[in-house]
């Protein structure tokens, strides 16, 4: 036998062999996801020292201070600010002042249009409370079929949206006009009154992560206002809101604005704790799988916007499963992905923000200002509670927008072991998948799997406590996730969104 033939046979003959000390190298990583220590941790995350972990709070700040200090000990490389392992951001609250805030469309020329002041006929509903916005006006209106509306109509436009039969604005429709990329939205609604309710609410204080609210503006403006300035749009408006079909005007010699000014009320910070562990491929390394938990809870019964009630003396809302068994789920990913011999081909970022609460704050900081390039990012695997419930069963939501499905699906089967089961969402209809942190991911193109075990009776109530977490089975879920993330960071190939799913999630 020549030499080349004795070196191809040695590493036909070795590839099995390093594979297998690969494969015991991982086991024994996931065999430091145990059931004592998920329930070990859960009592310091959930205890009442930690306040209820609200955003922001003296709590929440002893909470990341506590991961920061378990990712340093792990070894993790510090992904946030000044080379810490704490990404803070700004919260920042204001106040619209309507009377120099305005709306105004109609004829370039100015010949023809419509302009009000939000104290008088017209009030912001969504967005930044401080914008100027411009463009070509689009009239949307008829029996809205929201896969009908089309982006490059829509795109950079200010559209006048005048609901159907009924004289409500359709939410799906909303979403899709300010998904399409539409620089403003207006409303036009038949009734004084709920206008009217929409401008006395408007005035309430704004919270938001980051110096301003972003977005495009949407507002209601009173169709009595409207054709006092233009009675000629009277007939125009019937004929939108009895049309069987979607209906899409351009207004070719119209522009419209919107101007929004606030006063700044107070302002804060808020952490997110960013660990990496990095990866061991030359190449493959500046690619990152993310793990990310919301370590923020609701606070105290009688916070601000806390629905929590108190159980007799116990005022504090521990959040044991929301998020704290995630939270917990993390640095136990963490510690077995920085075990030796368990260190993929791609690095990994461990990730828990705060803010998840109050409207997914924490999470869009971090990809809006991410550690690494957002184009590296190669999927997330957000968890959001997972210590309740099913013994064997969790849910995998979003498994049918790209090929982690698929993985997620071969990884499970190949683990029996583990009596633990990954399903497809079981509540499409309470659209679960736009409501935890990963939805920030998606919009911004990256692959996500979103798992969780649902919500129950003591969800954001004093008695989601640590006593009632399943350890045993959070445990098993973890290393579920585990095998799932190795596979994924070690793949030669990065996830791959079903393209019809891009189209549909993926902001423009």
């Amino acid at each position: 036998m020549n030499v080349r033939a004795v070196s191809i046979t040695l590493i036909a003959l070795g590839a099995p062999a390093a594979l297998s000390a690969q494969a015991a190298a991982q086991d024994r990583a996931a065999g430091t996801i145990t059931e004592a220590d998920v329930r070990r941790r859960i009592n310091i995350i959930a205890d009442d020292s930690m306040g209820g972990r609200n955003t922001p709070s003296p709590g929440l700040d002893k909470t990341a201070r506590h991961i920061a200090g378990e990712f340093k000990r792990m070894g993790l490389k510090p992904g946030g600010d000044s080379g810490t392992y704490l990404l803070s951001y700004p919260i920042v609250s204001r106040r619209l002042l309507p009377a120099q805030s305005t709306v105004r469309f109609g004829q370039i020329s100015g010949e023809r249009g419509v302009r009000t002041t939000l104290d008088a006929g017209a009030a912001l509903i969504y967005g930044p409370t401080d914008a100027a916005v411009k463009g070509g006006v689009v009239l949307v209106g008829g029996a809205v079929v929201v896969d009908s509306l089309k982006a490059e109509e829509l795109r950079n436009r200010m559209v006048v949206y005048v609901p159907g039969e009924g004289s409500r604005a359709s939410i799906p429709v909303v979403q899709r006009l300010m998904l399409s990329g539409a620089r403003g939205i207006v409303v036009v609604v038949k009734s004084d009154s709920e206008v009217a309710t929409s401008m006395r609410q408007q005035v309430g204080p704004r919270t938001s992560a980051g110096d301003v609210g972003r977005g495009a503006p949407i507002l209601f403006i009173k169709e009595s206002i409207v054709l006092a300035q233009l009675p000629e749009a009277a007939q125009q408006f019937e004929q939108l809101r009895g049309a069987p079909i979607t209906v899409v005007q351009p207004q070719l010699d119209w522009e419209g604005e919107i101007v929004l000014r606030d006063t700044v009320l107070s302002a804060a910070t808020a952490p997110n704790v960013v660990g990496i562990v990095e990866g061991s491929d030359p190449v493959l390394k500046h690619e990152y799988l993310v793990y990310s938990a919301h370590m923020d809870h609701v606070g105290t019964a009688g916070s601000p916007g806390a629905e929590c009630r108190p159980m007799g003396a116990d005022s504090i809302c521990n959040g044991a499963d929301d998020d704290g068994s995630s939270t917990v789920g993390v640095m136990e990913l963490a510690e077995a992905f920085s075990r030796s011999g368990a260190r993929p081909r791609r690095s990994v970022i461990f990730l828990t923000v705060s803010g998840e609460e109050h409207g997914l704050w924490g999470s869009e900081w971090f990809v809006t200002h991410p550690p690494v390039p957002l184009a590296q990012i190669v999927a997330d695997i957000n968890i959001d509670m997972i210590g309740r419930n099913w013994k064997d069963t969790i849910v995998a939501i979003g498994k049918e927008h790209s090929d982690l499905g698929s993985t997620l699906n071969r990884v499970n089967a190949a683990h029996p072991e583990l009596k633990m089961s990954a399903i497809d969402d079981r509540w499409p209809a309470e659209s679960f998948y736009t409501r935890s942190d990963h939805y920030n991911f998606a919009t911004k193109g990256v692959p996500v799997l979103f798992f969780f075990n649902g919500v129950h009776q003591d969800y954001h109530q004093v008695s989601d406590s640590p006593d009632k977490i399943d350890a045993e089975k959070e445990s098993r879920i973890l290393k579920l996730l585990f095998y799932l993330g190795q596979d994924v960071a070690n793949a030669k190939q990065r996830p791959r969104w079903v393209p019809a799913s891009y189209q549909q999630i993926v902001t423009p």
